[in-house]
């Protein structure tokens, strides 16, 4: 059986079309980190990628499609979720992280 495949927006980056001078990072993705960093032992069943800021991002078109590069991403054999509420329902479902509270 394959892993699971997340991908994320690498921590921080600039935005060129917001002049490139300011440094931001990615709310969700930095959801999913925390989660990663505090249930290591359930991270640990996922490959991680990590990919820049900018549009096209090759290895997610590669996994998903270019209509897909929305991050963060869960990819599996068969299927992905991009939206951060399903993939959070996700990882719960899939990897054993436990659920989100209401």
């Amino acid at each position: 059986m394959s892993r699971d495949t997340l991908f994320l927006l690498e921590h921080e980056f600039a935005d060129p079309a917001l002049g490139g001078e300011r440094v931001f990072y990615c709310k969700d993705c930095m959801t999913i980190e925390g989660l990663l960093a505090a249930f290591p032992d359930r991270a640990a069943s996922i490959d991680v990628v990590r990919v820049p800021w900018p549009r096209p991002r090759a290895a997610v078109i590669a996994a998903i499609g270019e209509a897909n590069q929305n991050l963060p991403a869960l990819v599996w054999e068969g299927g992905f979720v991009n939206e951060i509420e399903a993939l959070l329902a996700t990882l719960a479902e899939r990897n054993g992280f436990p659920e989100r509270h209401p």
